[in-house]
């Protein structure tokens, strides 16, 4: 086991070390990587359920009369005309389009909602949202150092969580909807409990107070216990996360890259009236098309292509992956890249240079795999 000593540690921190995980630095915090089997985590996730530590991500409340016109102006979707109750995916990005990052907003009250930006650029986004509150009649209060976030990931996720919520609340839960969230009781606990996730299955974000936290994480291993559940870290939810085609902030998203590039532009909300930041710049992009797309790639041997590997098409490079690794659940490679937009139409054959050998992949629609309704 590796701990490291200049790394933020989440209010779990000891119960992972208890646990035997191997940690590693993301994005400034010390986080379980693993703790035993990736590939075991993995596939609990798939058949089972798996538990994850996701207290390194930030939490920011925005609440004032003009909380909705505000994250309008501030993020690219159409925040104001979410539902109380329900979540969105969303960007920030720069006046240039550039995606600053990606985050999950949800609507707690008509004037009130909880911003989730990625762990590393936390401290970012609350700076910029600030900035750009300038004028309008809100809050922007960063929460993220005092608030826990654990997920329950899989097909028994559902199940794992009825045993901990009183029968009354049973409702809750069952009738909870995808990208919805709630005030639900957990293990005697109030938790914010949202039906989200980044691994492709069913599963649920539960939102505590840091005093809360590890009362929570042990009542759910345990009754998670009889259900196949597994602690899981950041090497299994990478994996996860790969085969649902899902982006990764600092790999497939960038500040260099657009939400068209990145296939993104559905997110981007045009219809609506205020003038967010990026508008202009985005305006521009989507008339004029893209040189680069975000594309899926299927491996045809057993070797893996890499991020940073180049992508040929006739020996000559037209891209770049961004993510890749052995799919564990479908049993060949995939991978994430970039490339030119003349290259990205599903069916055609490229090569990645692997280390000096090309192999042939081949694109394919995202995501990689898809759950069972």
């Amino acid at each position: 086991m590796t701990v490291s000593t200049t790394s933020r540690h989440t209010a779990l921190h000891d119960r992972h070390a208890a646990l035997g995980a191997s940690f590693t630095d993301f994005g400034g915090w010390d986080m379980p990587l693993k703790y035993g089997s990736e590939l075991t985590e993995h596939r609990a996730v798939r058949s089972a359920a798996g538990l994850f530590d996701l207290s390194h991500m930030g939490e920011v409340r925005v609440s004032g009369p003009d909380a909705g016109t505000f994250l309008n102006t501030a993020l690219v979707g159409n925040l104001a005309g979410v539902a109380v109750g329900r979540a969105k995916y969303s960007l920030l990005c720069t006046p240039e389009g550039g995606i600053v990052d990606d985050l999950i907003t949800y609507r707690l009250a008509e004037d009130e909602f909880l911003v989730v930006p990625n762990a590393g650029n936390a401290a970012t986004v609350v700076a910029a949202l600030r900035e750009r509150a300038a004028g309008f009649d809100v809050v922007v209060a960063d929460e993220s150092a005092e608030t826990s976030l654990v997920a329950v990931q899989g097909p028994a996720a559902e199940a794992i969580l009825l045993g901990l919520v009183p029968a009354a609340e049973h409702g809750a839960v069952t009738e909870l909807k995808y990208y919805a969230a709630g005030t639900v009781t957990v293990a005697g606990t109030p938790v914010l409990l949202a039906r989200t996730g980044y691994t492709g299955e069913d599963g649920f974000e539960l939102y505590v107070p840091d005093a809360q936290a590890g009362a929570l994480w042990d009542a759910l291993l345990a009754a998670g216990r009889e259900h196949g559940l597994v602690p899981c870290g950041l090497a299994s939810r990478d994996s996860l996360r790969l085969e649902a085609g899902m982006p990764l902030y600092g790999q497939e998203l960038t500040r260099d890259v657009t939400p068209f590039e990145a296939g993104l532009g559905p997110v981007v909300s045009f219809k609506k009236t205020e003038d967010f930041v990026g508008r202009a710049a985005l305006e521009a992009r989507r008339a004029e098309g893209v040189a680069r797309t975000l594309v899926g790639l299927r491996g045809r041997g057993r070797r893996s292509a890499r991020s940073h590997y180049p992508v040929l098409a006739g020996g000559r490079p037209v891209g770049e992956v961004t993510s890749g690794a052995p799919s564990p659940t479908l049993g060949h490679p995939v991978a994430l890249a970039y490339v030119e937009t003349a290259f990205a139409e599903p069916g055609t054959v490229l090569e990645v240079d692997l280390r000096g050998k090309p192999e042939a992949f081949d694109v394919v629609p995202l995501p990689f795999y898809r759950r069972q309704q």
